[in-house]
């Protein structure tokens, strides 16, 4: 999963691939805003076929927070 959420951070949103580890911030490492999270979320439904709640925005912090969510949805 760390694979496939790491090609949509360097595909989608232009993410330098070498910035991306599990415990990178997703705003503050990675520079990623709220609309550019909102954004990514809805990339991630659509290319890996999940739902995710709106209310887990607010948790997604780090790389790991969004893969260890996305593995438990599977």
């Amino acid at each position: 999963m760390f694979e496939q959420f790491k090609s949509i951070l360097v595909d989608e949103l232009g993410v330098d691939e070498e910035l991306i580890t599990l415990e990178a911030e997703l705003t503050t490492d990675l520079g990623i805003n709220s609309l550019e999270l909102a954004d990514l979320i809805l990339i991630c439904e659509d290319k890996l076929g999940v739902t995710i709640d709106d209310d887990q925005l607010s948790k997604f912090i780090t790389v790991s927070d969004v893969v260890n969510y996305l593995q438990s949805i599977e």
